[in-house]
C-alpha cells in the first residue's frame, strides 16, 4: 500500500469521525485541560532541575 492511499484512507476517516461528534466532546473542559497539562509539565520541570545540579 503506498503513502498516498494510507493518506487518503486516514483523511476519510477522520472526516467520518468529525460528521458524527463534531469534533468535541462535551465532558472534556478546556480549562481543566489546560490546568492539568500546565501542571504535569511544572512536575516534570521540577524533577528535572532536581536531577540536574552540578555537584
Amino acid at each position: 500500500m503506498s503513502f498516498h492511499a494510507t493518506a487518503a484512507q486516514l483523511v476519510t476517516l477522520a472526516a467520518e469521525g468529525e460528521e458524527h461528534h463534531g469534533g468535541n466532546h462535551e465532558s472534556l473542559s478546556p480549562y481543566l485541560t489546560g490546568i492539568g497539562a500546565f501542571a504535569v509539565l511544572m512536575v516534570l520541570l521540577f524533577i528535572t532541575t532536581r536531577f540536574n545540579r552540578d555537584r
